[in-house]
C-alpha cells in the first residue's frame, strides 16, 4: 500500500488520464479499476422527516464513497412526496445538500396508504418513477389504476411486493434458522404472490413494471417467464440476498431486513437469475436506522441495513474475483442497466476508481452514512474506493475527513 501523499499523487494521475471520460471498466497497473459511476435505484435517504437516521448530505456522501454518482431515493419520508408541494420540500434539500445526482420517487398513493392515487400527473416530470416502497399496494383495484396512470405518463411503477395477509407477524425468513431458534418466519409467498398478481395486471395494462429487492426463487421464476412472454418487467436484487442466506444469520439487528435473508436455494436461484439476465440490476436498498433502533435483536430491531459504502467491495470480492461474473457484467448491473430502465442521464465524466491490490476489512463505524448496521461488518474484501468524479470533477476522495 502507499502512504497518504503517494496515494493522493496517484489519484491525481489517474484523474488526469481519465478526464475524457469512462464508458467501461478500465484496469490500471493491475491493481486499480476505474468504473463508470454507479447508479443505485433503491436508497432511503430519510430526509425530510427522519434526519436522525440519515440526511441527503450524509447519504449522498456515503454513496460517493461507494462509487455512486446517481441514486434514486424512496418516498417513505415525511411529508410523503404524493403532491408537488410535498415533493418540493425534498427537491429543495437535494438542490442544497446533495453531493451527487439524486432522483426522487413519487408515491403511488397518498401518504403511502394504498387507498387513493397520488397526484401522479403533477409529479411525473420531477420523479424517476412511482413507488410506495416500504409497503406493498394491497388493493388490486388501486394497483391497476396506478399502472394505467403510469403508462399514460410513460413512467415506471416500482413495486415493493408484500402481501400483508401472509406476513403472520414474521420478521425473518420462514426457514431452518427461524424454526430452530424460535423466531416467527416470513413466508416467501408474501413476496411472490404479489409479484404474480402484478404481472397479471401488467399483461392487462401494458405498464412498465419494476420489482424491488427480490429475494425468493419463485419470484425469479415468475419474472423470467413474464419476460419470455414480452411483459415490460425488470427487477433488482441486493448484495445481501446474492451473498448471504439464513444460514448466515446471527442474533443481531444487522441481519434484519425486509425482505429477509432467505434459504441457500433462494440465493442460488438469484445467482442463476443474475447470470441469465432475469435480474436486471443490483440495488442496495440502503435503509439506515439509528444505533438504538438496530440494537434490539432480530425480533424488535427496525427492518433495514446500510449498503452504499460496501456494495461494490463485497460484490467484486465474492462475485468477480471468484469468477461468477465479469467486471463488465457488474458494471452493467450497477450502472448501465438501472440508468437505461429509469431513463436517467449520465456523463462520461461520471466515474469512480477502486484499489483492488490488497484486502481490507469493512468497518461500519467508519461509514459516512449515519447508519452503521450491515451484515458485512468485519468482512475482509477487495475494492477500496479512491475517488468518485461527477461531471469530470472529483466530489469525494479517500481520506476525506468530514463526517456528516
Amino acid at each position: 500500500m502507499f502512504d497518504c501523499r503517494q496515494r493522493k499523487r496517484q489519484q491525481e494521475e489517474i484523474f488526469d488520464q481519465l478526464r475524457c471520460g469512462v464508458d467501461s471498466p478500465v484496469v490500471l497497473n493491475d491493481d486499480i479499476i476505474v468504473f463508470p459511476g454507479f447508479c443505485d435505484v433503491h436508497v432511503h435517504l430519510r430526509e425530510p422527516g427522519f434526519f436522525y437516521k440519515e440526511s441527503i448530505k450524509s447519504g449522498t456522501t456515503a454513496a460517493a464513497a461507494g462509487g455512486y454518482t446517481q441514486v434514486c431515493c424512496m418516498p417513505n419520508v415525511s411529508p410523503v412526496p404524493d403532491s408537488l408541494q410535498n415533493l418540493q420540500v425534498m427537491l429543495d434539500i437535494i438542490k442544497r445538500d446533495a453531493l451527487i445526482n439524486v432522483s426522487p420517487y413519487g408515491a403511488i398513493t397518498r401518504g403511502e396508504q394504498g387507498l387513493e392515487l397520488s397526484d401522479m400527473r403533477q409529479l411525473a416530470p420531477y420523479v424517476c418513477a412511482f413507488s410506495d416502497d416500504g409497503k406493498g399496494v394491497q388493493s388490486e383495484e388501486v394497483m391497476t389504476a396506478a399502472m394505467e396512470k403510469a403508462r399514460s405518463l410513460d413512467k415506471v411503477i416500482a413495486a415493493h411486493c408484500e402481501d400483508n395477509a401472509l406476513l403472520c407477524g414474521g420478521y425473518i425468513h420462514d426457514g431452518e434458522y427461524a424454526r430452530s431458534h424460535g423466531h416467527k418466519g416470513i413466508s416467501p409467498k408474501s413476496e411472490y404472490a404479489q409479484i404474480e398478481r402484478d404481472l397479471k395486471l401488467c399483461r392487462a395494462t401494458g405498464a412498465k413494471y419494476h420489482v424491488c429487492h427480490i429475494s425468493a426463487k419463485e419470484s425469479v421464476s415468475l419474472i423470467r417467464q413474464a419476460k419470455r412472454e414480452g411483459v415490460d418487467v425488470t427487477c433488482e436484487t441486493a448484495p445481501h440476498y446474492l451473498l448471504l442466506s439464513d444460514r448466515d444469520i446471527k442474533e443481531d439487528g444487522r441481519f434484519k431486513m425486509n425482505p429477509p435473508l432467505r434459504s441457500k436455494s433462494d440465493r442460488d436461484a438469484l445467482i442463476e437469475g443474475l447470470l441469465d439476465g432475469t435480474i436486471d440490476m443490483i440495488a442496495t436498498d440502503h435503509a439506515p436506522h439509528s444505533a438504538e433502533e438496530k440494537s434490539r435483536g432480530l425480533k424488535d430491531s427496525a427492518f433495514g441495513v446500510t449498503g452504499l459504502e460496501c456494495a461494490f467491495p463485497v460484490l467484486y470480492t465474492f462475485l468477480v474475483r471468484t469468477g461468477v461474473i465479469t467486471a463488465e457484467k457488474l458494471c452493467d448491473l450497477m450502472c448501465f442497466n438501472p440508468l437505461r430502465r429509469f431513463g436517467l442521464p449520465r456523463s462520461t465524466g461520471d466515474f469512480t476508481a477502486f484499489y483492488v491490490g490488497e484486502p481490507y476489512t469493512i468497518n461500519a463505524e467508519k461509514f459516512y452514512s449515519k447508519g452503521k448496521s450491515t451484515p458485512f461488518d468485519g468482512v475482509t474484501v477487495y475494492g477500496k474506493c479512491l475517488f468518485t468524479a461527477l461531471g469530470g470533477k472529483i466530489v469525494w476522495q479517500e481520506n476525506s475527513t468530514e463526517k456528516l
